[in-house]
């Protein structure tokens, strides 16, 4: 009798532990989910809000931080693999709206993927961004820290570049066809707080094909090449055209001023100086 009496109660502890630890298991994968990323600057904010660990896979391109382009890649301009990602099976996808195909977020979504879509328009929306994101991957007070940190630094830049005289400038992300920036456009914005003009401001879309006669037409004060060449390269494409166009050309780094991330500010900062200084 002793024994059964023992054997019930083991077998009750048994199944008490057993219960326990997958109530354990399922709070632990709550606070720290699986994650996909699916554009370059979702995981480098990922990263910095300390769940890097989490990720199982990013897209393409994204390679800051370093340790992030050791991770398999689900995403790319031409869609996402969703193969890989119904493998993998993540908790969360963080995505980018106007970057990933609307389709393609539309398939994940009636897949049953808990998606969070990032898409700041603005530099002040990227601390709401990060705040929002923080909550949706359980890391609301770093998101907190983060996003309080980058307002106030954002804040100072503008004061430094408040009033400053107007510097009319030709900003383009590619030479051949030379594409531009319109009113709406993201770099128009960061711009604005340099205290600088886009010449192509009224523009009839955010990202117009220009040629070197409109932009002739325009004389920038200063042309700014948002690509990945250097000042010689840069150089080199205006060098027969000095006649038409003889403002100077400077090299800025499009990852650090087109990603939604903290390490906008930094971009922002080096692009405001060559403003102010003409290169």
């Amino acid at each position: 009798m002793i024994n059964l009496t023992r054997l019930f109660i083991l077998t009750i502890f048994y199944v008490c532990f057993i219960a326990l630890s997958d109530a354990h298991a399922e709070i632990a994968t709550q606070a720290k989910p699986s994650i996909i990323s699916l554009a370059p600057h979702t995981t480098e904010l990922i990263y910095a809000l300390g769940a890097g660990q989490q990720l199982l896979a990013v897209s393409d391109f994204s390679d800051f931080p370093e340790q992030a382009q050791s991770l398999p890649k689900v995403a790319s301009y031409h869609g996402l693999d969703f193969e890989q990602i119904l493998r993998l099976s993540p908790d969360l996808i963080v995505a980018w709206q106007g970057g990933n195909k609307p389709q393609d977020l539309t398939k994940l979504a009636t897949l049953g993927f808990k998606v969070y879509l990032s898409g700041p328009k603005q530099p002040a929306g990227i601390s709401q961004d990060i705040r929002a994101l923080g909550a949706f991957i359980a890391r609301a007070p770093e998101a907190e820290v983060l996003a309080s940190d980058f307002t106030r630094r954002l804040l100072s830049l503008k004061q430094q570049f408040a009033g400053a005289p107007q510097v009319d400038v030709f900003y383009y992300m590619w030479p051949t066809p030379l594409m531009s920036i319109g009113p709406n456009a993201w770099a128009t914005h960061l711009l604005e707080i340099c205290g600088a003009h886009n010449v192509f401001a009224s523009a009839p879309t955010d990202y117009p094909q220009v040629n070197i006669e409109q932009v002739a037409r325009k004389q920038p004060t200063l042309m700014i090449a948002a690509m990945h060449v250097s000042p010689d390269e840069a150089e080199s494409f205006w060098h027969d055209k000095r006649d038409l166009i003889p403002a100077p050309v400077i090299v800025v780094n499009p990852d650090k001023l087109h990603r939604f991330t903290p390490r906008l500010l930094n971009g922002l900062t080096t692009l405001c100086n060559k403003i102010r200084n003409n290169g």
